[in-house]
């Protein structure tokens, strides 16, 4: 157990038998009220955010973990396949463990997997921006191109993201994985 004053963003705690991710920890101190740290958490099994407040003398249960790198390999049903990059080791991932950011993972990216001291997978952190091929968009006139709206364009991961008017199928573009938004064009 260790004081929550001493628990920084990105550590992971024990918060009602389930491990969470601290998103943002704030410390207050309103007028003649006690102080307190606001914590927004991600509940690692099922994805929620929650919302606590814990007291300035209160203590956490921090899990202890380990961070290897691993490289995607391919999909199996629901699970996806990764590669140690140093044992060869293969193991199977449930989408859920990865989140909204499956949708761009493309072969041989390479992903942090987050452990837990018992060897159970918490979390897989991928790359912050990938760069996919536009693999089916709607064609552009030239007074379109001109304007500044988008249109939906699917990338090579089957994932649809919103582009400009001038991206073009054949287009490498680069996506943030964390929303799923387009952010420039990639000149090759």
């Amino acid at each position: 157990m260790i004081s929550i004053s001493n628990v920084s963003k990105g550590s992971i705690i024990r918060f009602k038998g389930e491990p969470h991710s601290i998103e943002s920890l704030v410390h207050r101190t309103p007028g003649n009220l006690r102080a307190f740290y606001q914590a927004n958490m991600r509940n690692l099994k099922t994805g929620r955010n929650v919302e606590f407040r814990f007291s300035a003398s209160e203590s956490v249960d921090v899990i202890v973990t380990e961070r290897k790198q691993y490289q995607y390999l391919y999909q199996d049903g629901t699970d996806y396949v990764m590669m140690d990059n140093n044992t060869f080791d293969q193991i199977n991932v449930p989408e859920l463990t990865i989140g909204s950011g499956s949708r761009f993972l493309k072969d041989g990216i390479t992903v942090t997997i987050v452990f837990s001291d018992d060897g159970a997978i918490l979390s897989v952190e991928l790359p912050t921006f990938v760069e996919v091929e536009v693999t089916e968009t709607s064609p552009a006139s030239k007074d379109d191109r001109a304007t500044s709206g988008t249109k939906p364009a699917i990338v090579e991961t089957g994932a649809e993201v919103n582009v400009p008017m001038f991206i073009q199928i054949g287009s490498v573009i680069r996506v943030d994985t964390r929303t799923g938004e387009y952010i420039e064009r990639v000149k090759k």
